[in-house]
């Protein structure tokens, strides 16, 4: 059997052209963001001897008279509107427990849901009787945040047929300040995968379908065997979002296919060297620029 050792080596620091993170105001807990009174306090910070002080580690971000300063590393606040990945974790009266990266369980109502096939009618009785048949313990789900309660909760929907239960696929977990927002967070991906850019942190990589299964009402039962190659693109694809992470690159699509294409001359078991990594993220970064112009 082969076995490979590796020993610590100096790694060389990126340049700061390669990246705009460096032009960003990064402070950490006790900081003094600004002594002018004239601006409004927001998440992140407080006021102490008439000094703006930050009480997270992270950015500071101003939107107009407004300062706050956004964590690098923090549990998923919710905002309305926010494409979530799932899993649930309890099965209650109505209801679903689903953890979603926050501080506390997100909840999935019963009538909050499309039925199998997509039928529109009121729950009944036998619906909740036949909860554990749609969703049970250890499903993963794509869903939409509907809701954020006052202790910071959040309510989840899936009545869209683009949400609903996962099939097979490849579940990546990374910080939640890494997933760049945008208009969609469902990517078909030339490479022939798909991944789903949950707001949360959660990042869900799977085969693309040849045929929308629009009649399962977000409901997918496929369980037939990932073809070897669908298999390999997952897992270069799995490899590419974890060394992006790792260099602290924003995730969204265009980066992962950045990535994907330069770790093409790399084995997929070799991506996660640390001198593969620096150099797939960095090519990654060259191009992004570039297209930045």
């Amino acid at each position: 059997m082969a076995m490979e050792m590796r020993l610590p080596v100096a790694r060389k620091p990126l340049s700061e052209s390669l990246g705009r993170e460096s032009k960003k105001h990064l402070v950490v807990p006790g900081d003094t963001i600004t002594t002018d009174t004239g601006f409004m306090r927001g998440h992140g910070t407080y006021m102490g001897e008439e000094k703006l002080i930050a009480s997270v580690a992270g950015s500071v971000e101003r939107v107009n008279k407004l300062i706050c300063v956004k964590a690098l590393k923090t549990r998923y606040n919710g905002e309305v509107g926010d494409i979530v990945v799932g899993r649930i974790t309890e099965v209650q009266q109505k209801r679903w427990k689903v953890e979603t990266n926050s501080r506390l369980d997100s909840v999935l109502l019963l009538s909050s849901m499309n039925l199998p096939g997509g039928e529109l009618r009121r729950r009944s009785a036998e619906d909740e009787l036949a909860m554990r048949g749609f969703l049970q313990e250890g499903d993963l789900i794509s869903a939409e945040v509907q809701a954020v309660f006052s202790d910071g909760a959040v309510s989840l929907h899936t009545r869209s047929l683009k949400y609903g239960k996962l099939g097979q696929g490849v579940l990546v977990q990374v910080s939640p300040s890494l997933v760049k927002r945008q208009k969609t967070h469902f990517h078909d991906l030339p490479c022939g995968a798909s991944v789903i850019l949950g707001n949360n942190g959660f990042i869900w990589v799977y085969p693309t379908p040849e045929h929308k299964e629009e009649d399962a009402g977000g409901f997918i039962a496929n369980l037939e065997p990932v073809s070897l190659a669908d298999r390999e693109v997952i897992s270069r694809l799995r490899n590419c979002i974890v060394s992006l992470v790792t260099q602290r690159m924003m995730l969204y699509d265009t980066s992962i296919l950045y990535c994907y294409e330069a770790s093409l001359p790399h084995q997929i078991k070799d991506i996660l060297k640390p001198e593969i990594m620096e150099e797939i993220v960095m090519e990654t970064r060259q191009r992004l620029l570039e297209q930045e112009g």
